[in-house]
């Protein structure tokens, strides 16, 4: 596939699904196809299912479209799935996805094996809406295409600090913002702007933090009851594992939480000597080199010692290199 119109030919009926929890890049990618279609092919009917986005992302055009949940039976021409990195993270609607006449998968993780019709999956590009970009006619994105483009490429290049960002990363932002959207307030309410209840929770976690591996490991994390008492659930929780990460000296910063009773949710975040993705998937779950996760179950002990064990095997290799 070189250009995302192969697909849509002679199509009525798309649907568009995104990974269970959806981050900034999976929103981004999922409503830029979605206003892509409905900007440029007036013929299609096409459907967003995601599950209830974070109102960070309320910049984006039409986001209010979004369906969070499964509407009825359906059956689609072709359902494309974006940064979806394995058959079993996509939320809402996999029912729509196996009745589908035809199945695509757009994804730039290095885990993804391809579990579609149709499998584009760049894994050495920073972001699914970078990967997604390249599918598209430059003359035919226009402004709302191009924030939501670029909301996903910042999302999952931390503002183009990772090692994924490259000099083509750079031009496509440059080009993407010629459109007008005002990058600069969605930098800021994407990484910067908290609220005095979310500054609060980081402090906390930062204060309670633990160093390992002679400071190469960093540990942070919240309870249940620490979450109850505070009143947040995970979508308040974006920028810790990051600002974890930026402790001097540090390798590998995780950062869980309790989502059920011993249900945690593992962030991982690397400086660069750690491959996170290979940890992530061991456990079950799937990522990029410098940021990945996975879900996992038992005490907060047993799984802080569980992922601590493997990241130790990665840098215990590298010191012998």
């Amino acid at each position: 596939m070189n250009n995302i119109s192969e697909v849509l030919d002679g199509v009525k009926k798309v649907g568009i699904g995104g990974h269970i929890r959806p981050d900034g890049d999976c929103v981004g990618s999922c409503m830029a196809l979605y206003l892509y279609i409905k900007n440029n092919y007036p013929e299609i009917s096409v459907k967003v299912y995601l599950d209830s986005p974070k109102p960070v992302f309320d910049h984006i055009d039409r986001i209010g479209e979004i369906h969070t949940e499964a509407d009825g039976d359906q059956e689609f021409d072709l359902f494309v799935t974006c940064d979806v990195s394995a058959r079993d993270r996509l939320a809402i609607v996999d029912r729509y996805f196996d009745t589908a006449k035809k199945t695509v998968c757009i994804d730039h993780h290095v885990s993804n094996t391809g579990f579609a019709d149709v499998n584009y999956i760049k894994g050495d590009i920073s972001s699914c809406c970078e990967v997604l970009y390249g599918l598209m006619d430059k003359d035919k994105v226009d402004q709302s295409v191009a924030a939501a483009v670029y909301t996903g490429m910042i999302h999952d290049t931390g503002v183009f600090q990772y090692s994924s960002t490259s000099p083509e990363t750079m031009r496509i932002a440059g080009e993407l913002m010629k459109t007008g959207f005002e990058f600069n307030r969605i930098i800021d309410q994407s990484f910067y702007e908290k609220t005095y209840l979310q500054n609060q929770v980081m402090g906390r976690v930062l204060a309670e933090s633990i160093l390992l591996m002679n400071g190469t490991c960093i540990i942070g994390y919240l309870r249940k009851r620490d979450m109850e008492f505070y009143g947040v659930d995970g979508k308040d929780l974006d920028g810790i594992v990051s600002q974890l990460r930026l402790t001097k000296g540090v390798e590998v910063a995780m950062f869980l939480y309790e989502m059920e009773t011993q249900t945690f949710k593992v962030s991982l975040r690397s400086n660069g000597n750690v491959d996170v993705s290979k940890v992530a998937v061991y456990f079950g779950g799937g990522g990029h080199t410098r940021a990945a996760g996975c879900d996992l179950q038992g005490s907060m002990y047993d799984v802080i010692n569980n992922v601590t064990r493997e990241i130790c095997r990665q840098i215990c290799l590298e010191k012998e290199k």
